[in-house]
């Protein structure tokens, strides 16, 4: 029997994707306070529609929204590791890479009892320790990269990368990877960014990305017997009131097309069942 998986993730950055860009001025500040009177919206929704999902957090979002973020968890939604500042991890040294990594630890298992079993990278850029830095302190997914649209795939390690030479991939590992893509998350598609040398238009309408996420999701219907499409979405985005009522119909189109929701660490455990070994 064919089976189409959606998972739903939400990355509540709150201010801390602005404060890692250094616009701290009150009005970059209040649009990531925006996301914490979101997030209620989000979790009234999914409780409506009784979906489970995966919200990625960062370390200083748990910090400043602690009653925001234990709802989400009380709620019953996976929590995963989305750093401890926004700051990407390939703009870090390895040391500050894995203070981060574990400073954000301890917020989630101060909320939620448990150390996560997903990570995030915040902007989806690692470094070449990151994935390294997972396996060792016990993760069980990423999802981070782009190499599939539909199935899960394990992480590479070791990937030798010269410009006038092929490509050298390197083994893989035991961490399983859940594929993103920007195209199916809210943030470029919407969010206006004017910054000193570049400028993010966004402010699309609804209807056009309505249409493409949904036809991702049909396409794999169409390929797949079995598969699994992610959705990324931000609070302070996805929350305003148009977009609101995209992602509704979205949730209902996708149900009436046999769509099953998620956590990603449900899929990813259910993904290794049947998968093949690490290759050398």
């Amino acid at each position: 029997m064919s089976t189409y998986i959606v998972c739903l993730t939400f990355d509540f950055d709150a201010l801390s994707g602005f404060i890692a860009r250094g616009l701290t001025t009150p009005t970059p500040i209040s649009r990531g306070e925006f996301g914490a009177v979101a997030a209620i919206r989000l979790l009234d929704l999914l409780k409506r529609y009784q979906i489970p999902s995966t919200w990625f957090i960062p370390g200083h979002t748990i910090e400043t929204y602690p009653e925001a973020c234990r709802r989400v968890a009380d709620a019953g939604h996976e929590i995963g590791h989305h750093g401890w500042t926004h700051v990407p991890p390939a703009n870090l040294s390895r040391e500050e890479e894995e203070w981060n990594l574990v400073r954000g630890t301890e917020a989630i298992r101060m909320l939620t009892g448990n150390a996560a079993l997903g990570y995030r990278s915040p902007s989806w850029d690692l470094s070449p320790h990151t994935l390294e830095l997972l396996l060792k302190h016990g993760f069980l997914y990423d999802s981070s990269l782009m190499g599939h649209d539909y199935l899960p795939y394990r992480a590479r390690v070791g990937d030798v990368i010269e410009l006038e030479k092929a490509a050298k991939f390197g083994p893989e590992t035991e961490l399983v990877e859940m594929p993103i893509s920007w195209s199916t998350d809210d943030y470029p598609h919407f969010e206006y960014m004017r910054m000193p040398t570049s400028l993010a238009p966004g402010l699309k309408a609804t209807g056009g990305v309505l249409e493409n996420w949904f036809d991702d999701f049909d396409y794999m219907t169409r390929i797949m017997e079995w598969g699994v499409l992610t959705y990324t979405c931000h609070p302070f985005v996805i929350g305003r009131g148009h977009r609101m009522l995209m992602l509704e119909r979205l949730i209902e189109k996708l149900r009436a097309r046999g769509a099953v929701f998620r956590t990603m660490e449900t899929v990813a455990r259910e993904w290794l069942k049947t998968a093949p070994p690490p290759k050398a």
